[in-house]
């Protein structure tokens, strides 16, 4: 519940409220835990269910930023892929390689434990993009087609689930979503001839509850989009490579679903292809299709949609959804309507361009251009939508009349790089996709975007180099050189009452578009110093004073601070300076109630101050 939504309480009412949500929260928190803020968690690939990716700390800000330092690296494998989503959940990180689990000390690097899986088949494509935490328990998928739970506290494989086929050509690399008791997992990929599926187990026991194909048979809805093909007999493609998104209130949730196959032989496959390249809704509790929104029908570019859409209200309150793919857009849409509010391009993108031919056609995006695994992350205060994207064109040539051959390449054609790839991070306004800043990074983009209430965006490129921007303008506040790809998660979290900032490096897998260093995992956080200072200065916090004032004080004085006759807030500094209102605050005359009892702590004191900071500047 934000601030906003409890304008309407009473102060005893949010008392009890709070002290309830503290009651929840303990039953699920391991009791040995050290207490952090409210959103000083990353407890799961995109930070929340609705994949905003949107963190309320704000200790390192548009202020300070360029002070963060590094606190502890560790290197979590010699070679290979490294694109995994962090989570940090009861003050353990947990990373993933193709293999492996891990948790280790989000403060000092230091493992915990780290579990191995010994594939039972050869894994086509060997990647892994994280676990998800329900429970106590882990679960991640494997290269082999299996899903496993680990106790989260020693690493042992509690259960095994074979899912897919890799002799067929699938495998598990997404996160997976869990959440009310279900496990919910999809198998790529699309160019091994795979028929797409998304599916839900019991997270005790790993039963499957339902499962969905995202390439329906003849004769099923949907069908009548793939007409006089043999590519919907079982293979056409639709393979799921990432995170989903999930409503819990509306129990909806949302799947990115990938390309159709042959990849540059759309005419092979006559018809939109649903539900490839679209963002399929399902009802989470039986896995009964809901809507879907196709971002690229008939595909014959690779244009897939990999990353999980981000799900927000804009600023009219409406239910929206962003997806970003590799079409080089960025779709915003009515979740009640359906229909498309804004698309706006975040890289070069070739408008109307030419099917594939055999001589071939230069195509920008390409087949590693766009928007990649990692889809983009909202500011709620800003309404701002932050997304990265390659800069990346191909050369793809088509080859007619091929045939679905399970488990091989089903590219119907062939495609070449164009020159080096390149990267953008882009602002844009969340109800009109209009662009407000964008950066050009000199090597592709495909790490995490995160945006923080303290008015920074975190991200990387693949040259290796993590940035912050500043949330407003796109300023660099900060350029650090990793020494490796940031091609996985970019996080931040609370550990012991100090914000922290983590993210991979170093990934080889996809050198395609560019990559270099050793997989290994990078904490960052301010200087003791850096703290020091700023807690001498006593600085208030204007912003967290707005919110501290709608949920305290707003129930009387109004969202305009003028309701409570005849007290008129917004003329509160005409009559006394901030130390005479920190006073009164502390000690107010009846009716007035006493916000803060005696005896005052620490917190106390600087949550007053933060009241009387944002008052004194009411316009």
């Amino acid at each position: 519940m934000t601030p906003y939504a409890m304008r309407g309480l009473t102060l005893g009412a949010l008392v009890i409220l709070l002290a309830l949500d503290a009651s929840a929260a303990g039953k699920q928190r391991d009791s040995s835990a050290a207490a952090i803020s409210v959103g000083g968690e990353w407890s799961s690939y995109n930070k929340s269910p609705d994949g905003q990716r949107y963190s309320p700390l704000r200790q390192i800000n548009s202020g300070n930023a360029a002070e963060l330092a590094e606190v502890c690296r560790i290197r979590i494998e010699d070679h290979g892929s490294f694109q995994a989503g962090l989570v940090v959940i009861n003050d353990v990180m947990y990373a993933t390689t193709s293999t492996d689990t891990i948790a280790l000390d989000p403060a000092t690097c230091a493992v915990k434990w780290r579990t191995s899986y010994r594939p039972e088949k050869r894994m086509p494509f060997p990647v892994n993009r994280g676990v998800a935490f329900y429970g106590g328990r882990l679960f991640r998928g494997t290269g082999d087609g299996h899903v496993i739970a680990l106790d989260a506290k020693s690493g042992e494989i509690l259960w095994k689930n074979s899912v897919g086929e890799p002799d067929q050509g699938e495998f598990v690399s997404g996160a997976p979503l869990a959440w009310n008791g279900l496990v919910i997992v999809g198998t790529a990929a699309s160019e091994f001839g795979v028929r797409g599926r998304v599916m839900a187990y019991d997270a005790d026991t790993g039963r499957e509850v339902w499962r969905f194909y995202t390439i329906p048979l003849p004769g099923e809805p949907g069908s009548e989009t793939w007409k006089d093909t043999v590519w919907n007999h079982g293979n056409g493609g639709g393979g799921t490579w990432s995170h989903f998104a999930l409503d819990a209130a509306s129990a909806e949730v949302f799947i990115p679903v990938g390309n159709p196959v042959p990849d540059f032989s759309p005419g092979d496959r006559p018809g939109a292809n649903l539900y490839t390249n679209s963002v399929v809704v399902l009802d989470a509790r039986s896995g009964q299709l809901k809507w879907w929104y196709q971002l690229a029908p008939n595909d014959g570019f690779d244009h897939d949609l990999a990353a999980a859409p981000v799900l927000y209200r804009n600023s009219q309150r409406k239910q929206t959804m962003a997806a970003a793919g590799k079409d080089g857009y960025v779709h915003i849409v009515d979740r009640d309507s359906h229909k498309l509010i804004a698309k706006t391009a975040v890289t070069t993108v070739d408008e109307n361009a030419p099917q594939p031919t055999e001589e071939g056609v230069k195509v920008c995006p390409g087949v590693a251009g766009g928007v990649e695994w990692n889809g983009p992350g909202f500011d709620p205060e800003r309404n701002r939508l932050f997304v990265g994207a390659l800069d990346y064109c191909s050369v793809m040539r088509r080859e007619s009349g091929t045939k679905p051959v399970a488990g091989g390449a089903n590219y119907g054609g062939s495609f070449t790089g164009v020159g080096q790839p390149s990267g953008w991070f882009t602002a844009l306004d969340a109800d009109s996709g209009k662009i407000a800043w964008q950066y050009h990074a000199d090597a592709a983009v495909v790490s995490g975007i995160t945006p923080t209430a303290g008015g920074i965006v975190l991200g990387g490129d693949n040259a290796g180099n993590f940035f912050v921007f500043e949330s407003d303008s796109g300023k660099v506040l900060k350029s650090f050189a990793t020494g490796g790809s940031l091609s996985g998660g970019v996080i931040t979290y609370e550990n012991h009452g100090k914000q922290y900032v983590a993210f991979t490096s170093g990934n080889v897998s996809r050198s395609l578009f560019g990559a270099t260093g050793r997989p290994s995992i990078v904490v960052m956080a301010l200087p003791e110093a850096t703290l020091a200072r700023e807690a001498a200065a006593q600085t208030t916090d204007i912003t967290r004073g707005r919110d501290l004032y709608f949920g305290l004080c707003g129930a009387c004085h109004g969202a305009d601070g003028k309701t409570w006759k005849p007290v008129d807030l917004t003329k509160v500094k005409n009559k006394m300076n901030i130390d005479e209102l920190v006073a009164f605050i502390k000690k107010p005359r009846a009716p007035m109630p006493q916000p803060f009892p005696e005896p005052l702590n620490a917190q106390d004191e600087r949550d007053i101050r933060d009241i009387a900071a944002f008052l004194m500047q009411w316009q």
